[in-house]
């Protein structure tokens, strides 16, 4: 048996342990695995290599990815799928296993109509992934942003400050809850938790009137203009307010011990599936126990809310 592994999308710490998992477990069992370079691009342009224990001896604690990754949006015609699906069929590899988000599963899935078995691995920091309570490098992102918080904490509280921090998440704002609950933020902005600009400065302005020498907001990319309203609350409020993007920042790093264990599970069960026959799924945990969900399914629904959101106002 032959497999091939990509990982594809924005990159994720969790990665590198996914794909020595699968290497590793795989050479075990008597399987050949072989790593394609830049994602569907590089399966696109041949670029893969067999793989060794020896390959992926040293990564366990390396943020990226060793295969390197792309966002490669030609992989959408029908030419390049069927001629990705040929570089796999003419070194006998029937099976792949990718790595990354909803965009790299649907490429997975364009694969399949070829005849190659697929199975998804969900990595990727914004934890936006239907079916898995978490994907792979969301928690440490989430260590990242804490992080930053506190330090920002520190300036806030001396300087007394209104600190806006603006996260990564997309469409799902399940970083910044995390991190906003974690990091004893007064607001939270996310697109499950929206909030206009004129309640987010009442809010200010009943906290100085409660006599508070500072605040944390926490707001989900692309809500907002940050560093604008910043000014605006410097404005229309007695607080000074400054903006912080940790931009991409949070993607980077050696993984939490979380996030190592994770890709492992999912990495060593990915190969028992394809080993089972098993095509087309995509692999999640639901109460720690690792399930299966068509991709079919994956791509045509998004993450639910979390119910952490209840949490919100009861501890700012």
């Amino acid at each position: 048996m032959k497999i091939a592994v990509l990982t594809s999308g924005g990159d994720a710490p969790g990665m590198n342990v996914a794909i020595r998992a699968v290497v590793r477990y795989g050479n075990k069992l008597g399987i050949e695995v072989f790593g394609v370079t830049n994602g569907y691009e590089g399966l696109v342009s041949n670029n893969l290599e067999l793989m060794s224990s020896k390959s992926v001896s040293g990564i366990i604690n390396r943020g990226g990815t060793i295969l390197r990754t792309s966002r490669y949006p030609a992989f959408k015609s029908e030419e390049n799928v069927l001629k990705a699906a040929n570089n796999l069929k003419e070194r006998g590899i029937d099976s792949l296993i990718v790595i990354g988000g909803d965009g790299s599963f649907a490429g997975g899935k364009a694969l399949t109509e070829y005849g190659i078995k697929v199975v998804g691995i969900p990595g990727t920091i914004d934890n936006d992934i239907y079916g898995t309570d978490y994907t792979i490098g969301f928690n440490t992102a989430l260590d990242t942003i804490v992080d930053a918080i506190d330090k920002l904490r520190d300036t806030s509280a001396s300087h007394q400050r209104c600190s806006i921090i603006e996260v990564m998440g997309r469409n799902c704002g399940d970083l910044a809850l995390h991190a906003a609950l974690s990091g004893g933020a007064e607001i939270l902005i996310t697109p499950e938790n929206p909030m206009s600009k004129v309640e987010v400065i009442d809010k200010l302005k009943k906290y100085k009137a409660k006599d508070r020498s500072h605040a944390i907001i926490v707001v989900t990319e692309k809500m907002i203009d940050v560093h604008e309203f910043a000014k605006e609350i410097t404005e229309k409020t007695e607080f000074r307010s400054v903006a912080t993007v940790l931009g991409y920042v949070q993607r980077g790093g050696s993984p939490v011990a979380y996030d190592r264990m994770l890709a492992t599970r999912m990495g060593t069960y990915a190969v028992t599936l394809l080993q089972n026959g098993e095509s087309n799924i995509a692999i999640g945990i639901e109460d720690d126990s690792l399930t299966t969900i068509p991709i079919d399914i994956v791509l045509n629904n998004k993450k639910r809310k979390s119910p952490l959101y209840k949490l919100v106002g009861e501890v700012s």
